[in-house]
């Protein structure tokens, strides 16, 4: 393993924001089955480059300006949050190479929901990197045939990924542990029935200098559905209540630096403007983040039973 990633490896991060680098352009040199293509033309919106960065302590992410992909290190590998699509894999990669680590670096990789934007590169990556994936168990049901659940709000939208062998399931609230690092599964469906957000504690500096952090790896609490879909139907409202659940649960979730799956969906995109100009204090800090992003969707969803009430 590189950088001295092997057993006894320092504790000590990194520190480095590769913020000037190169970024690789999204090509295949071959055809691989588990890095085909999908829906390029709409997954091209979310996969402007994005030099990686370190975000907090052993932190980064290796993602695109509309995609997130998370990375965190640890005294015994590296653990990969998310996969982006098939298309993007190399570029995760070369990201993941540009900290100074390798693919083969990293040992688990956590799912935070089972469509095709962020489960679309798990098959390659962890084939590559001979790492387990992590979901829920409804999660894992989804990822194992690569996607297609009909019940799912977005299932008119969604597009078949390469299936997932490589895995594990997580419960709700279980300590996954790499190294010196936890990391815990918090279940919270509504966008897919196998959402699941991803916390642990980041710490920088030593002795009284020493800044800890909680950082929260949430998955999408949007409530987006195609025309047809009725949230207040007898058949959904199971999901309705399982999303009110979840902004429940993220509102109380203790919660420092919030990352969001897609950056726009919180404050990622100035909040990394921001952290390029300069790191103190960092601009990912934010103790109401969480708060304010279960707060904004449990208004979208309120503001779609309304209308389905209107429409009656």
């Amino acid at each position: 393993m590189r950088n001295g990633l092997c057993a006894g490896i320092s504790r000590i991060g990194i520190g480095i924001a590769v913020m000037g680098m190169s970024v690789p352009a999204l090509t295949q040199s071959h055809d691989d089955p588990l890095t085909r293509p999908i829906a390029p033309q709409s997954a091209q919106r979310w996969l402007g480059p994005q030099a990686p960065v370190r975000i907090h302590g052993q932190t980064y992410l290796v993602g695109f300006a509309g995609l997130n992909v998370a990375l965190i290190r640890t005294s015994a590998g590296l653990i990969l949050m998310d996969g982006a699509v098939p298309q993007a894999v190399s570029d995760v990669k070369a990201h993941i190479r540009a900290l100074g680590f390798s693919i083969r670096d990293v040992k688990l990789i956590l799912s935070t929901e089972p469509h095709f934007d962020h489960a679309g590169g798990l098959a390659a990556l962890a084939r590559d990197s001979g790492a387990t994936v992590i979901a829920s168990a409804e999660g894992v049901a989804e990822l194992r045939p690569g996607g297609g659940n009909p019940a799912d709000p977005q299932a008119a939208w969604l597009e078949r990924f390469p299936p997932v062998t490589r895995l594990r399931v997580a419960r709700d609230g279980e300590a996954i542990q790499l190294g010196d690092t936890v990391v815990t599964a918090h279940a919270t469906p509504g966008h897919t029935v196998g959402s699941m957000s991803w916390s642990w504690r980041s710490c920088e500096g030593k002795g009284k200098r020493q800044d800890c952090k909680t950082i929260v790896f949430a998955a999408s609490l949007n409530p987006a559905a195609v025309d047809s879909y009725r949230f207040s139907a007898p058949a959904n409202r199971s999901l309705t209540s399982a999303f009110q659940a979840s902004f429940a649960k993220v509102r109380m979730m203790p919660c420092d630096i919030l990352l969001t799956t897609h950056p726009d969906q919180g404050d990622g995109r100035a909040q990394l403007t921001r952290l390029k100009k300069q790191r103190h204090p960092n601009p990912f800090i934010d103790t109401s983040a969480c708060r304010r992003y279960a707060d904004r969707n449990a208004a979208r969803l309120d503001a779609k039973l309304a209308a389905e009430a209107a429409q009656r």
